[in-house]
Formats: structure tokens, C-alpha cells, sequence
């Protein structure tokens, strides 16, 4: 007598043969076998799936997957934005280029008291707008602040009211771009942008920045009081005949006939 024989009740209940398992599984989606006592569920799954389907954003998703490959020509952009206290005086810096590196825009504003995610924000609607309204709907973005270029793409979320609205207008913008790319880059591959951005700020604080002061410095004592040698040439090489020079001095040359 076998054990299946002698016990009360059947421990190998005798359920249908499962379909087999297709062999090549379509992307993103798990084959399994409900059994019988759990065929209930389909309609419940089926419901399930349809509304993770559909809770997708395709535009969102096909902005950045559509063309991996940059169109033959586009702007870069590279954006700054700053405060001095965080929260403080604050503004933004953005310098447009054309793919061949070639300085097409220079923008920058002052912000009043904001924050530093403010201002990198403004930098990036700034340049969103400049190529909207020159009819280009191909840009890059690069910027310094990995918080925005996260952002932008997704993985962080947005939990700032403020910086939420910022972010819906910059969405706004890029989804009337054919084409779009934001990515990272360490500060000191972007000091222009940057001296922009702190131009701004001092500019609107009334303070003199480096770049303005040394443009608006006095020349130099040698250039003040210039001096005046008489030379001849000899095998192409101007020779001194009264005096000597340092080597390295810029000299301005007088013709006497």
C-alpha cells in the first residue's frame, strides 16, 4: 500500500499541466502562472498594469531618449548663478556658445536677495529663453550645480516651493525644444560663466568687481612716463644706441627719416 493510499487526505493535489514558459519574455514584464485557486486575481492585475502603464510620462521621458546624438548644430550654453550668504545678494551668469566653441550671447542679471538654487534656476530659464526667441530649438546645457542638472533630469525631486515653479517653467521651455542635453561640469571648467554671475552681483550690491577694477586702474609707471631711445637696425633686429631695456619690455617705435 502506498503512502499516497493510507493517508485521509491527498498531500499532491492534482492541478493542470501550467502552460510552458515562452521563451523569448517581452521587455520590462515578468511571466509567471497563477494557479488554479488564484485565477481570481487576473482581472486585479490586469487593472494594475494598465494603470502603471498609463501613470507614465512619455514626454517627459522621450525628451532626454528620443536622440541621444547631438543634432549637427545646436547652442551650448553654460549657466552660473550664485549668493553671497545663501540667501543673499544674488545672480546669474550664462554664456551661449555655437557647437564650434565660437561666443555667440553673454546674459546676466542681479537678483535681489535670493537663494543659490534660485539664481542657478534663473540661469537656466535665461538661456531656455534667449534660444526660444532667436528660433533655436536645439541647446546644451552646462552647468556647475549637480542639484539643477539632477533635477532636470529626474532623479531629484523638487520639494521647494519656489524652486517647483521654476522648475515648471523650465520643463515648459525645454518641451518646446526639438532637441535638449544638460550635464555637469566642475566649477573651473565654467569661470565664465561664473565671472558673470559675481559681475552681476557686484553690480548690483555697487561694488567694483576684479575684471572692472583692473579696466578702470591707471597704466602702469613706465607707460606714464614714457622714455624715449634712439636704435638703428642691423639684420633685422632693432639695436639700442643710448641706453637698455629689460628684457620683456613692450616698446613703441617711432620712424625717423
Amino acid at each position: 500500500m502506498t503512502n499516497r493510499e493510507r493517508l485521509p487526505f491527498s498531500l499532491f493535489p492534482k492541478f493542470p499541466p501550467r502552460p510552458l514558459r515562452p521563451l523569448f519574455a517581452p521587455p520590462r514584464f515578468k511571466v509567471f502562472c497563477l494557479p488554479p485557486c488564484r485565477r481570481h486575481l487576473i482581472p486585479l492585475l490586469r487593472c494594475k498594469l494598465l494603470f502603471v502603464l498609463s501613470s507614465r510620462r512619455p514626454a517627459e521621458a522621450d525628451l532626454f531618449t528620443s536622440r541621444r546624438t547631438a543634432p549637427d548644430s545646436y547652442l551650448v550654453a553654460h549657466i552660473d548663478g550664485g549668493a553671497r550668504g545663501n540667501p543673499g545678494p544674488a545672480g546669474y551668469g550664462v554664456v551661449i556658445k555655437d557647437q564650434s566653441g565660437r561666443k555667440v550671447a553673454a546674459l546676466s542679471e542681479y537678483l535681489g536677495h535670493q537663494t543659490n538654487n534660485f539664481a542657478e534656476y534663473q540661469g537656466l530659464i535665461a538661456a531656455l529663453e534667449y534660444a526660444l526667441a532667436h528660433g533655436r530649438k536645439t541647446l546644451k546645457v552646462i552647468s556647475d550645480s549637480e542639484l539643477l542638472v539632477r533635477q532636470i533630469k529626474g532623479i531629484y525631486k523638487v520639494k521647494n516651493a519656489v524652486l517647483k515653479d521654476l522648475h515648471a517653467r523650465a520643463k515648459e521651455s525645454i518641451s518646446q525644444l526639438d532637441w535638449f542635453s544638460i550635464d555637469h561640469a566642475l566649477r573651473e571648467h565654467n569661470r565664465q560663466a561664473d565671472e558673470l554671475a559675481n559681475q552681476a552681483m557686484d553690480k548690483g550690491t555697487g561694488r567694483t568687481s576684479d575684471c572692472a577694477a583692473r579696466a578702470l586702474s591707471p597704466p602702469d609707471s613706465v607707460s606714464q612716463n614714457p622714455q624715449e631711445f634712439e636704435g638703428i637696425v642691423r639684420g633685422g633686429v632693432v639695436e639700442l644706441l643710448d641706453g637698455d631695456l629689460p628684457e620683456g619690455t613692450r616698446v613703441q617705435l617711432r620712424i625717423k627719416k
